[in-house]
């Protein structure tokens, strides 16, 4: 159930029409409720009242007429500024990022606006009657229609500051940054289901361990994609139900092919077609990764952007860096939580599940590993480089996060001596080098 829901609500939320199309839907309804309560208060203000509206047919019909053309047309330009921030981002920052603009809410519903005043005013003007004996002139509908036009021009010049805001290559990276904390924050030092598991005293036996290697039945994949998104808790529920041990053989992120490992069943023998179709409902697959459980993804949006922006064509290390500042961030927060253990148990503390989990060193490897790479002749980038490394190592406790860090200093200096022609460039690269050295060597938490 959950990787349906999940499913549904990732495929919306990257869609322009679901916004657009709901608030289309309240505006028909608002339409047809106010020209049915227009009517009765009409002849109640004539009959106790007295009083006349101002205003007749042709002047309503004007004015609705006048507010639904230009609404579809605003409609249109819109339509039209979205496609060219789109062909900009794809073509200056990577096609990966055309989802992050996809989903930005304020584009849908800026479309949206427009096309619910379009259909408001169409369906009120509909209603409007110019025979003197059955004459009728919605008058409040036509007032409430004149404000959703002056509602909608503040839209649109909101809408042109917005556009102008969401193409800036700092914007795009410190949204995509926050993201990756606010996922950080999501799943650490959560696993994949969602609740932290239980992490005993003692690892499982090494003979069963072994065991499940060699005597596992493997679960293919009923298709081909990405992993999207695996319900942790499920998987706990199905295989306490059947008294099995499962060890999931790919992650959120992970591309398989049709009959491929899934996941390893032990004992094999308990594991049936309708075990393996269960299995399969409880992994979401897609045609492309996505942000739910997959941080890796977020960490390569940000990668894709520096590499791009140290590309020999565009040549801007200042964009490189402002990615390296975000990514630095959230190595900071994901440096101080505890690692989430791959195994998990049922409520009577029987091992289920083993997952495979994301640590720091593989986060840490797929930011700076490219960089370093690409970046390794830009002495601001190498500089930069390091300085993220000296700033995250002060809040590293663990030491074997400390030797990751030490690790990929040591090969970006390595890399600087190659790249860099200067002499007073490669003396600096080196200087930091030491400071992380020092940051590393010291007792944990001292360096803070």
């Amino acid at each position: 159930m959950r990787v349906r829901i999940f499913k549904t609500w990732d495929r919306l939320r990257s869609s322009f029409w679901f916004i657009p199309a709901v608030m289309a839907g309240g505006a028909i309804t608002l339409a047809f409720v106010n020209v049915a309560l227009d009517a009765p208060a009409t002849n109640w203000l004539q009959r106790e009242w007295g009083w006349t509206f101002t205003g007749g047919a042709e002047g309503a019909t004007a004015v609705l007429g006048t507010i639904a053309a230009s609404m579809i047309t605003i409609a249109g330009v819109v339509f039209s500024m979205t496609l060219v921030a789109l062909s900009l981002a794809s073509a200056q920052l990577g096609p990966r990022l055309l989802r992050n603009f996809m989903r930005d809410t304020t584009t849908q519903a800026v479309l949206g606006t427009f096309i619910a005043t379009f259909l408001y005013c169409l369906l009120v003007l509909r209603t409007i009657r110019r025979v003197d004996e059955v004459a009728f002139v919605p008058h409040l509908s036509v007032a409430l229609g004149v404000l959703l036009a002056v509602a909608s021009v503040g839209v649109l010049i909101y809408f042109i500051h917005h556009v102008s805001v969401s193409i800036q290559a700092n914007e795009i990276v410190s949204r995509v940054g926050k993201e990756l904390i606010a996922g950080i924050d999501d799943l650490y030092p959560e696993n994949m289901g969602g609740e932290v598991p239980q992490v005993p005293k003692e690892p499982p036996d090494a003979g069963l361990l072994d065991a499940l290697a060699r005597e596992g039945r493997p679960v293919g994949a009923a298709e081909d994609g990405y992993i999207q998104f695996i319900d942790g808790d499920e998987l706990v529920d199905l295989a306490a139900e059947n008294d099995v041990i499962i060890r999931v053989e790919r992650g959120p992120g992970h591309y398989v092919v049709a009959t491929c490992p899934l996941v390893l069943v032990w004992p094999g023998k308990r594991s049936s077609e309708q075990f393996a179709e269960k299995v399969n409902s409880m992994f979401a697959l897609g045609y492309q990764r996505t942000s739910g459980q997959d941080l890796g993804f977020l960490v390569d949006q940000l990668v894709e952007i520096a590499v791009r922006a140290l590309s020999t064509g565009v040549n801007d290390p200042f964009t490189a860096t402002v990615c390296l500042d975000n990514i630095g961030s959230a190595l900071c927060r994901l440096v101080q939580r505890d690692m989430p253990s791959p195994f998990r148990y049922d409520a009577q503390d029987q091992l289920r599940v083993i997952t495979p989990v994301v640590t720091f060193s593989d986060l840490t490897d797929a930011a700076f590993n490219p960089i370093r790479q690409y970046g390794r002749s830009s002495a601001a980038v190498t500089n930069r480089l390091l300085d993220t490394i000296a700033l995250v190592a002060r809040f590293a406790h663990r030491p074997a996060d400390r030797a990751t860090l030490l690790r990929h200093a040591e090969m970006i200096t390595r890399g600087a001596g190659e790249g860099l022609p200067e002499a007073q460039d490669r003396r600096a690269v080196e200087e930091r080098c030491l400071a992380v050295r020092q940051l590393c060597s010291e007792p944990a938490g001292s360096g803070r």
